[in-house]
């Protein structure tokens, strides 16, 4: 699978389909209207795993209060967290806090622009520091996401045997998709290809079944309400609201309607995640 070479032809073909549409119904969203790294980077810690409507609420305000990496480095957790409240898996708010540090640290204060070194950032994986590199500084750099993933899938993975142009649509890798990821890449403009893909991608789920299902890397998000994730920004949200008097647990599952069992379970991931800590009785944001 991984090694299906592609034609000139097919390639042209494919990219001439998904540049039409981007060029009609392409998406307009505010990181993409910067080329600001630290920006940048912003927007890929709140998309990860996040809805882009949820985020357009929360990333100019964010900015707005956090306008530069220094900004992130020298504010307190308690910060940091209180202006994620809304956007889920606060985990993602404490490491863009550490790698802000780190970058202070270590790179006096400029996101990095090469992807290895993004790599080794807090919260920073590979499609992430391969998205900053591409979005922020116009690198051609090969990386998949949800969206992206759906494209490939629809296009060169059929219910037919493979011929000269397509491939079987069993036990679907991300190996097997980044192959033609990389063929079909617009090396000239490869930051306005991807918004071009992902915006094909989200346009062919919203229409049709999605096709990521095939795909090894598939999995459903579980539900929200009755959570543990619930639970754990129930905590985080009152704490950020009491910071400096601390708060049990008892007064947060009565303001937030949430059963004691949920939130000991919640604040001992949280706990362990050094995110929280408990002093007779009352828990606190850590600094650690």
């Amino acid at each position: 699978m991984t090694n299906s070479i592609l034609t000139h032809e097919h390639i042209v073909k494919f990219q001439t389909k998904i540049w039409d549409y981007f060029n009609q119904q392409g998406r307009d969203f505010p990181w993409r209207k910067t080329t600001d790294p630290y920006a940048i980077m912003v927007s890929e810690f709140m998309l990860q795993q996040t809805q882009t409507m949820r985020v357009c609420q929360k990333y100019e305000v964010w900015l707005d209060r956090f306008p530069t990496v220094q900004s992130v480095a020298d504010a307190t957790l308690a910060d940091v967290l209180s202006m994620w409240n809304g956007l889920g898996y606060n985990r993602r708010a404490k490491f863009l806090h550490k790698t802000c540090q780190n970058i202070c640290l270590y790179y006096d204060g400029l996101v990095p622009c090469d992807a290895k070194e993004l790599d080794t950032l807090p919260g920073i994986g590979a499609y992430t520091a391969r998205a900053i590199c591409t979005f922020a500084f116009n690198k051609p750099e090969v990386f998949i996401e949800t969206n992206i993933r759906s494209v490939f899938i629809k296009h060169f993975f059929t219910q037919q045997q493979p011929d000269d142009n397509h491939l079987s649509n069993t036990l679907i890798s991300d190996a097997d998709i980044l192959a033609l990821v990389e063929q079909t890449l617009d090396r000239q403009n490869p930051r306005g290809w991807y918004y071009a893909l992902m915006d094909y991608g989200a346009f062919i789920k919203k229409s049709e079944e999605n096709p990521s299902r095939k795909s090894r890397s598939y999995s459903k998000q579980s539900t929200f309400k009755g959570s543990l994730r619930q639970a754990r920004g129930a905590i985080l949200r009152q704490l950020s609201r009491q910071e400096k008097t601390g708060i049990s647990l008892e007064e947060i599952a009565a303001k937030e309607n949430i059963d004691m069992e949920r939130l000991d379970k919640a604040a001992d991931y949280l706990t362990k995640e050094n995110m929280i800590y408990s002093s007779n009785g009352q828990y606190f944001f850590s600094e650690k």
